[in-house]
């Protein structure tokens, strides 16, 4: 596969900075939200802590 042309790089750096500059007014409102949240540490915790349990079974039975 050959590298991209210069124009090409060119548009994709234009494409990425305007999805940043859509995105972020709700990404501002969304980080600003999620300061404000309650913290539920346990239901991350939890199906994590299962899983890896899992995987260790799983690696014991071979």
């Amino acid at each position: 596969m050959e590298p991209l042309a210069l124009w090409e790089q060119i548009l994709i750096g234009v494409f990425g900075v305007l999805l940043l500059l859509w995105c972020w007014p709700r990404a501002r409102a969304l980080l600003r939200e999620s300061a404000e949240a309650e913290k539920d540490w346990p239901a991350l915790l939890l199906p994590v802590g299962a899983v890896a349990a899992f995987v260790v079974i799983l690696i014991l039975l071979v």
